[in-house]
């Protein structure tokens, strides 16, 4: 293997600007969901959440979990089977009940009285709570603070244009002792316009270095054959750990 450069090797690539103008609806991202577009979506779960998972939580119960533009991520239940709170945003309605469906769990839904159209689906065992809203509406809810986020698929579908609104909504709900886990993907941005977006070590730094430590714990290859119709030739992926300064 002498010689051979791979992924990993690839240093990030230096124009963090390449992307800044692009921009998805979020009714294009309700069309995804309809049209069974959802190619993002793990139905096994992320492999770096399940190798570190039992490590982040310590053997500690009843934390307070939050999954940004959740989906329907099977690591939802992966906490809530854990005895933790989980709670979720999804823009696509269609996700979340395709959620509750596949996990074999019962559900009820109200109004959202402070968001006007927005609704909340709840667990009957009243452990998973998902928000049908933007993210950007959520604070609105006076949801509460939250021990650890699950950042996968997120922060890569944020329009660029939007990031700093975004960080600032992720970092106005940390409680103390917070744990912000926090998957990125880098590519040659040139070559796809994205979604996911690129961002690259220098944007997590600025969006979040003021308020906290970063820590990059794990650097792996994800291409798959399906990503050479991105135009791309390599992908990976890096998993960090956000904690309180």
């Amino acid at each position: 293997m002498d010689g051979i450069r791979t992924s990993l090797d690839i240093e990030e690539y230096s124009d963090t600007e390449v992307q800044k103008n692009q921009v998805l609806t979020l009714e294009e991202w309700q069309d995804k969901w309809v049209n069974g577009n959802t190619a993002f979506h793990q139905e096994q779960g992320h492999r770096l959440l399940k190798k570190h998972l039992d490590t982040f939580l310590k053997g500690e119960s009843g934390l307070r979990v939050f999954f940004p533009l959740c989906g329907k991520a099977v690591e939802m239940k992966w906490f809530a089977d854990r005895g933790h709170s989980v709670v979720g945003v999804e823009i696509s309605e269609l996700g979340i009940r395709e959620f509750f469906t596949e996990q074999n769990l019962s559900y009820s839904e109200e109004p959202v009285t402070e968001i006007p159209g927005t609704k909340i689906f709840k667990s009957s065992s009243g452990n998973i709570s998902l928000y049908c809203c933007s993210i950007f509406d959520l604070p609105r809810t006076n949801i509460g603070k939250f021990d650890m986020i699950w950042d996968r698929g997120a922060l890569v579908a944020i329009n660029p244009g939007d990031r700093k609104c975004y960080a600032d909504t992720m970092l106005s709900l940390l409680g103390k002792k917070f744990q912000y886990l926090l998957c990125v993907l880098s590519y040659d941005p040139t070559k796809h316009p994205g979604p996911p977006f690129y961002v690259p070590h220098a944007e997590i730094e600025r969006l979040f270095g003021k308020i906290c430590n970063i820590h990059c714990l794990e650097k792996v290859d994800a291409f798959e054959e399906r990503h050479k119709s991105w135009g791309i030739d390599y992908l990976f992926e890096k998993l960090y750990l956000l904690t309180e300064k």
